[in-house]
């Protein structure tokens, strides 16, 4: 209704910006030439940070053109130098990876239970590693080979080969991989801490607190969530949600009665206010701040409770989009976890405000 209204500011931090006055032809063009040239972020509803956003995404894309010339360029050279480089890495990637799993040794003192469904979320998470982490160190030692000789370097080891050395996730591991936008020094690292996550899992026993983001398939961890809910209490699995709250005590102790406690989570295009306990607008120059705690709990449907939140999206990497994989699932988006706020629901929806389990560095 207000943009109805002569002089009405698109933003109300920057008046400049507002709707001309019903006058003639040539009077409204020129007060729309009189606006600035540059259009802060705030006429379409996004905060200040966007801007950072936006000219991250140009000088990404600029370096991503600037390493296909440079590859281009010093393909047909080759040099010692280089393979000796690569060699490193390779070496260092092999030696810090530990060997994959025995899953059926696993599987024994984690056996398949009907009221522990965690058990085969294990398993299944065990399997899904292995593969990768076989796909990872084979490739890896190919190199080697063929940086001696020993071996013709394939279509598929040459992408590999000049991914390791401009510091890039080879496009081979990704394809076994769990989506990711990382580069190679943070992907290996990610990955590594992953590996150690499920030992923990394994040595110690089902923990008290989820990473959640260093699970392979988010969803079959939800799902078995809820399995447990429904198989203690009898309920049939397709009557659940999930509610979500953010307990106070951010490092239990003791596991919740039901659902799973859960960190590792950022939220994108807004903050987290730690003493009001809501959503609230980003600080200047962050752009991703990390999510409290989150305690995932089954519950009926016709038992969900509704209070001031935003219904915000969670996905696995910031490209905020995906494809429907053979289980019914994204590859990316997992799921919308209501968030506490006073503020509108329309209000962050224009921030385009969203959490991510993996960041891009």
């Amino acid at each position: 209704e207000g943009a109805l209204k002569d002089g009405y500011p698109l933003c109300a931090e920057h008046p400049e910006f507002c709707i001309p006055e019903p006058t003639s032809h040539e009077s409204t063009l020129e007060a729309i030439n009189s606006m600035p040239l540059v259009v802060p972020p705030g006429v379409y509803g996004f905060h200040e940070n966007a801007n950072l956003t936006r000219e991250q995404g140009e000088t990404y894309s600029l370096m991503e053109s600037l390493l296909l010339t440079v590859g281009q360029a010093s393909g047909s050279g080759g040099g010692g130098s280089m393979e000796e480089a690569i060699g490193q890495v390779a070496d260092d990637i092999i030696r810090k990876t530990p060997p994959v799993w025995d899953v059926a040794t696993v599987q024994a003192k984690y056996p398949t239970k009907y009221e522990e469904s965690m058990n085969t979320v294990l398993v299944q998470e065990l399997n899904r590693f292995n593969n990768l982490n076989k796909v990872i160190t084979s490739s890896l030692k190919d190199i080697q080979k063929a940086i001696k000789g020993l071996l013709l370097m394939s279509e598929d080891l040459e992408q590999v080969f000049h991914s390791i050395f401009n510091g890039k996730t080879p496009s081979m591991w990704l394809a076994a991989s769990y989506p990711s936008l990382k580069p190679l020094g943070g992907y290996t690292n990610d990955f590594l801490e992953r590996l150690k996550f499920f030992q923990v899992w394994i040595d110690k026993g089902i923990p008290i607190l989820f990473w959640i983001s260093g699970i392979y398939f988010t969803q079959a961890f939800t799902t078995g969530a809820s399995q447990n809910f429904a198989r203690k209490y009898t309920i049939p699995i397709d009557t659940l949600t999930f509610k979500f709250e953010m307990p106070r005590e951010q490092e239990p102790t003791t596991k919740p009665e039901n659902g799973v406690y859960t960190h590792g989570v950022f939220l994108e295009g807004c903050k987290w206010d730690w003493d009001k306990w809501e959503l609230a607008e980003s600080d200047p120059k962050v752009l991703y701040v990390p999510v409290p705690m989150i305690w995932i709990v089954p519950c009926k449907k016709t038992k969900l409770e509704e209070f001031p939140s935003y219904e915000c999206p969670l996905y696995k990497v910031s490209t905020r989009k995906g494809v429907l994989s053979t289980t019914g699932h994204s590859t990316n988006f997992v799921m919308p976890i209501r968030l506490s706020s006073s503020a509108p629901e329309a209000h962050w929806t224009k921030r385009g405000v969203a959490m991510l389990t993996s960041l891009d560095s």
